[in-house]
């Protein structure tokens, strides 16, 4: 008999395939960042550890720590040395742990179930509370992508001394970005060497700043170590909170649970899941470190130099370089509101032009970098939320087109100060975006039915729920308070409030949807739970989570599916 002809009582039988794309279909199988090939991890027949299995998943650690390194960082950065000097450096060391936390359940998902975030979203989210998620995460990477598209264009502004304008850096961009990104069809791991080199170049730029200006380093030490900030202002305050905002990106754990993806793991062996969770962590760790550390080079460069500092005192240094751009600074005795253009300028009077042009040569690598990472997170999540089957360059030429646009203009109609003083309220968009990514990370590693044994344990529960709630009530005062900056009429303010209203309600739905993930299975007694919140893949999901890696499982959701007819 053959195998097609079977018998009623021979087993169960496979539904036929779907034909259409639906809320329980497979995603495409088409891929941004590794549709050609994946890495191979070697084999090895001790048991302990191996820095030959860690070299083969080093990558994608190092290109999700990018958004740790982007220009909207490092202006951060500076802005928190000239307002608070050294005592704000614990506050990044503690955010940055925070990220890694959250960048480790992350890569958890990716390597437990194949599927990247946005991907496990497009399942686990009825339709349109999955469009609205799409949309949040889309606005967080043009406010990124703008920060970095506008960071490029300044370090192009500087090393032409003005010849260039933002608008034209703005447009350089545009087309070094698209060369770049064809850089995977060479082999992913020359691509990942790039970002690797583009890391190196930030490296030895920000740390030549930072053995030319010779800070103090016990203080250094102190700042980092000492959780206190004697003598801050609301203004320092209000710097720590854009710390946080500027370090942990929303976009940056869609990003990070795909990129996990371009290593080939044996998903149906829980040993090898094991190792590399293991191994992706210990390279975030190590990614995450060296960020951190360029990260202390800013701070502690502008800490030195422009901390208490006054224009007029810039000014006067800028006397000796005649080529130099002094106007920038007003013969004024008020403190300097450092950005990255000023910085360059104070760099290059106070050190020598040198000093100006290797910053704006770091400013560049970090701009360019993590725009080409922005864009793939922008591919990502299109792809995984809409289920996209456009050509690739369909997509990269969208996910620009949306986020260059309002960048170019904003170059071509403004001012230099103008442009640079954008940095804050980018952040503050960012910050809303932030429970868009945390909530459904932290439901889908806390449930059971996807992650299986690799589900969140009780610390990992309490522990990122409790920092998610800390990072997202911090961004909620650092948003408030950067709308009182911005004198709103009451008009604009009643706008505000009922979009406040919305975003609330949003969010209220995500968090029930994550108690129900987490195990809170009394919620699903409310129909209207059942009915508008629980997609219809979630409301009994008894299936074995390496079928979500799976490249057909046609069968594995039709059995959910009667699954679901039967609740």
């Amino acid at each position: 008999m053959s195998s097609d002809s079977r018998e009623p009582g021979d087993g169960p039988q496979p539904p036929p395939p779907v034909p259409t794309a639906n809320e329980t279909t497979q995603l495409t199988p088409a891929s941004t960042y590794f549709a050609d090939e994946k890495i191979q991890i070697p084999e090895i027949e001790s048991s302990g550890f191996s820095f030959r299995k860690l070299w083969a998943f080093t990558g994608p650690g190092f290109l999700m720590s990018i958004a740790y390194l982007d220009p909207g960082n490092i202006e951060s950065d500076l802005q928190s040395g000239t307002v608070a000097q050294y005592k704000l450096l614990w506050v990044l060391l503690s955010a940055t742990i925070l990220g890694l936390l959250m960048q480790r359940l992350s890569a958890r998902l990716g390597v437990v179930t194949g599927l990247h975030l946005a991907e496990m979203c497009y399942r686990q989210y009825r339709k349109v509370p999955r469009l609205i998620l799409w949309i949040m995460i889309e606005i967080a990477i043009i406010g990124s992508d703008m920060q970095e598209v506008i960071g490029t264009a300044i370090a192009i502004y500087l090393l032409s001394n003005k010849a260039i304008p933002l608008w034209g850096g703005v447009l350089i961009t545009i087309v070094d970005t698209f060369t770049f990104l064809f850089l995977d069809k060479y082999g992913l791991r020359k691509l990942e060497l790039f970002f690797g080199l583009l890391i190196t170049v930030m490296g030895v730029t920000f740390g030549f700043e930072y053995i030319t200006s010779k800070p103090s380093q016990l203080e250094v030490i102190e700042g980092m170590f000492v959780p206190w900030c004697e003598g801050c202002d609301s203004g320092a305050l209000l710097q720590a909170v854009g710390i946080v905002g500027a370090v942990i990106m929303p976009h940056n754990l869609y990003l990070h649970s795909a990129l996990v993806k371009s290593r080939d793991v044996d998903r149906t062996r829980s040993t090898k899941i094991r190792d590399a969770n293991l191994y992706f962590f210990v390279e975030a760790a190590i990614a995450l470190f060296v960020s951190f550390v360029i990260n202390v080079f800013v701070v502690a460069v502008f800490a030195h130099g422009l901390y208490h500092k006054t224009n007029k005192e810039v000014h006067d240094l800028c006397v000796h370089y005649p080529s130099i751009n002094a106007s920038i600074f007003p013969e004024n005795d008020n403190y300097v509101d450092a950005d990255l253009y000023k910085g360059g300028i104070f760099l290059g009077c106070t050190y020598g032009l040198i000093a100006m042009y290797i910053w704006a040569v770091g400013i560049l690598a970090a701009g360019q970098s993590s725009t080409m990472t922005g864009t793939y997170a922008g591919q990502f999540t299109m792809e995984g939320f809409l289920n996209l089957q456009w050509a690739r360059w369909k997509r990269v030429l969208f996910t620009r087109t949306i986020a260059i646009i309002p960048t170019f203009c904003l170059a071509f109609f403004s001012h230099i100060e103008d442009l640079t003083g954008m940095n804050d309220v980018l952040n503050a968009i960012m910050s809303l975006q932030l429970p868009f990514a945390t909530i459904p990370t932290i439901a889908f590693t806390s449930n059971p039915q996807i992650m299986g044994e690799f589900v969140n344990g009780w610390f990992n529960k309490v522990a990122s729920i409790l920092l998610s709630v800390v990072v997202i009530a911090i961004n909620t005062y650092f948003v408030v308070q950067t709308m009182n900056d911005l004198h709103l009429h009451w008009y604009a303010l009643f706008f505000v409030v009922i979009i406040g209203i919305c975003y609330l309600i949003f969010c209220a739905y995500l968090v029930i949807h994550m108690a129900i993930s987490m195990g809170n299975t009394n919620l699903l007694r409310y129909g209207l739970v059942r009915r508008y919140i629980m997609a219809p893949t979630d409301a009994q999901l008894s299936v074995n989570p390496i079928s979500y890696s799976r490249s057909i499982s046609d069968w594995t959701l039709g059995s959910t599916a009667t699954e679901i007819a039967r609740f």
